[in-house]
């Protein structure tokens, strides 16, 4: 597992991934407010999809780049 995610890249998947994270309680009280729905429902934790640019940036590796190609780190 070779590192593929830049300092740059990484650091606006920490962004966008805290955010999302952040927005967690909101979205889920949204969601079941919208549908009837009780907070712990799947549909109203979708903000919980943060983890996944804040586990690429801090791992420094992203799966999909890999499978595409694409290498966003200075290479060494």
């Amino acid at each position: 597992m070779k590192v593929n995610v830049g300092s740059f890249d990484r650091t606006l998947r920490i962004i966008v991934g805290l955010v999302l994270l952040s927005m967690t309680p909101l979205i889920s009280g949204m969601m079941a407010n919208m549908l009837g729905m009780s907070l712990g429902s799947p549909l109203g934790n979708i903000a919980w999809i943060g983890v996944i640019p804040l586990f690429t940036a801090l791992v420094g590796w992203c799966p999909l780049y890999s499978i595409i190609g694409i290498k966003t780190c200075k290479a060494s």
